[in-house]
């Protein structure tokens, strides 16, 4: 029941995915940071990326377990060893995967039962959580590792379908009774809008009325960020949530942020020693997360835009394991021989939180992941926005249109994990908009302001730091 016999214990069950297992892991930091035991349930090929974090020699970490269980590769139809959302390359794969989380109930209870814990915060693709906390009279929390506006931007388009009223899938609407006049089209919402996908569109809706009857929302996020959103969110939508983040900003120092996630392609003293020659706020840093893929003539255009824009780059590339350095065919020739100097290729990981926190960097070329976009707004940065899939297009408004910290690249259409075609003059003319001239000064100086909120709201007597201190609470006076 933990250390002592009176200790809130809570169990944390993350989606098996670099971008839910990081901000759970920084939730269960900040969970032991206030007293709380916190134990984190994993399967075998995910531990490691635990262990490596919470081994580090700073007291406040002793009190994250890990609690490991088997997942079900054989029983699902995977292929063995098959155990993260990362590792998936296909839509066949990717609903095996899916099937198979259901699959993790029996294990769970299991877990429950050893443990017993005083509260569960999971995913909420794991929405069959609900039932299972229900059983043993403890509370669930959702973790959804997205935003306000996002949430509010679904809710309202279940309930009012605007999409639904226009004559093409290019014409744009607005969606009605949000804060802001936030214009979308049909070709930019997810597919359970459209419809493309009934399996993924049920598990979702199935997931929305599990929500209703789950104890709330945890939400990596802060106040200040988007006031309007989580007062919607909470006062017109009438749901609970508590917003504690932004969570990574728990990883204060060099080898917290350098060792958050997998290990890193390239060596983070060399990373922070080519930054370190740079001029303040004179680098450009390209990412698009761990799922995205491109294809190579879009490889390409990227590669020529960032030359032609002439400012210093890093760009993390995702690289096909298949793939050879030598087969880079998207590479453009003599390139690499060009940027010497200028840009730096990472093919692989990269220690994203370190690079983002360096004075050298002037902007961030983002796919808008809620993860990325609170990294980049928690540095002070203004962002070149590139929607992909998920949750993304809307995160793009409270960037673009809500914040005006930053500018659309041009992608105008939903595609799940490939991305919507953009030209290189499009990419270079974002890019000179963010680091140069005076709308680029205007924009720094708002991200910079923001960042600096980022940091108050999660310190003591901050925003973020009172709602976690009132979610405690009301924990420990539900387990009284």
């Amino acid at each position: 029941m933990g250390s002592e016999p009176d200790q809130l214990h809570i169990l944390l069950f993350p989606l098996m995915a670099q971008g839910h297992m990081l901000p759970l892991l920084d939730i269960a930091r900040l969970f032991v940071a206030r007293g709380v035991k916190a134990t984190i349930i994993t399967t075998p090929v995910n531990a490691p990326r635990f262990t490596k974090s919470i081994q580090t020699p700073q007291d406040s970490y002793t009190q994250i377990n890990l609690k490991i269980i088997k997942f079900p590769c054989q029983e699902a139809g995977l292929p063995d060893g098959l155990e993260n959302l990362d590792m998936v390359s296909d839509q066949h794969i990717h609903r095996k995967f899916f099937d198979a989380l259901s699959l993790l109930q029996e294990p769970l209870e299991q877990a429950i039962e050893e443990l017993r814990p005083h509260g569960l915060v999971s995913d909420i693709f794991f929405p069959w959580t609900t039932d299972v906390a229900s059983k043993y009279g403890i509370p669930r929390l959702i973790f959804h590792g997205t935003s306000f506006i996002s949430m509010c931007c679904k809710a309202n388009i279940e309930q009012h379908q605007p999409h639904k009223k226009v004559s093409s899938d290019t014409e744009p609407f607005i969606l009605p009774g949000l804060p802001d006049p936030l214009k979308f089209t049909k070709l930019q919402l997810p597919d359970t809008f459209t419809q493309q996908n009934p399996t993924v569109f049920s598990r979702l809706l199935g997931s929305a009325k599990k929500e209703e009857r789950s104890y709330g929302m945890i939400v990596n996020s802060f106040y200040e960020l988007e006031s309007s959103y989580a007062d919607y969110y909470r006062k017109v939508l009438g749901r609970k949530a508590w917003h504690i983040g932004p969570v990574s900003l728990c990883n204060r120092n060099f080898e917290e942020k350098a060792q958050r996630g997998r290990a890193a392609s390239i060596s983070e003293h060399e990373c922070v020693k080519w930054l370190d020659a740079k001029k303040f706020n004179s680098v450009i840093y390209v990412c698009f997360g761990t799922v995205t893929k491109f294809s190579d003539s879009q490889l390409h255009e990227i590669a020529i835009g960032l030359e032609a824009s002439g400012q210093d780059f890093i760009w993390v590339v995702r690289k096909d394991k298949n793939e050879k350095e030598s087969e880079e065919k998207w590479l453009p020739d003599g390139y690499e021989g060009r940027i010497q100097g200028k840009g730096l290729i990472i093919r692989g990981w990269a220690p994203q939180v370190l690079i983002l926190d360096h004075e050298a960097i002037g902007g961030f070329v983002t796919h808008c992941g809620w993860n990325s976009t609170l990294e980049g707004v928690s540095a002070g940065l203004p962002m070149v926005t590139w929607p992909i899939f998920a949750e993304q297009f809307f995160n793009e408004k409270l960037i673009t249109d809500v914040l005006r910290i930053g500018v659309g690249v041009g992608a105008q259409k939903w595609m799940r994990m490939v991305g919507d075609y953009v030209t290189s003059e499009k990419i270079e003319k974002a890019v000179k908009e963010i680091m140069m001239g005076e709308k680029a000064e205007e924009m720094r100086s708002r991200a910079k302001k923001i960042g600096e909120m980022a940091k108050e709201a999660t310190e003591e007597g901050g925003s973020s730091y009172n709602d976690l201190g009132a979610l405690i609470e009301e924990l420990k006076a539900h387990h009284a």
